[in-house]
């Protein structure tokens, strides 16, 4: 909901899990991909690798309770372009990540 208030930002789906994420990148073509790292069915590790593969263009974040060096490690070696931890201050910082992927797209 917070990513819907951006007016700069459209939000075009939401998925409930990483399969469904994955069919949405292939449907609705974003821009960005904002992952949880715990989903259903596929975690987002997973999802932003078959992603990577199926729309590169795409930019995977990756927003989660799990934030770690080894988890980043792991998603940056898959493609991630950012990952932010769901701590204090989580959202904010999660809106500088997009921010900065959209400045660094352009």
């Amino acid at each position: 909901m917070c990513l819907q208030l951006n007016k700069r930002w459209s939000v075009c789906g939401e998925a409930g899990n990483g399969l469904s994420a994955i069919d949405m990148v292939r449907r609705l073509k974003p821009d960005v991909v904002l992952l949880d790292y715990a989903m259903p069915e596929m975690n987002g590790v997973e999802a932003a690798r078959e992603i990577a593969t199926i729309a590169p263009e795409c930019a995977v974040l990756l927003f989660t309770m799990y934030a770690s060096e080894q988890l980043a490690e792991l998603a940056y070696s898959v493609g991630v372009r950012a990952v932010v931890s769901k701590d204090v201050g989580g959202m904010r910082a999660l809106i500088d990540a997009i921010e900065k992927i959209g400045r660094n797209a352009a």
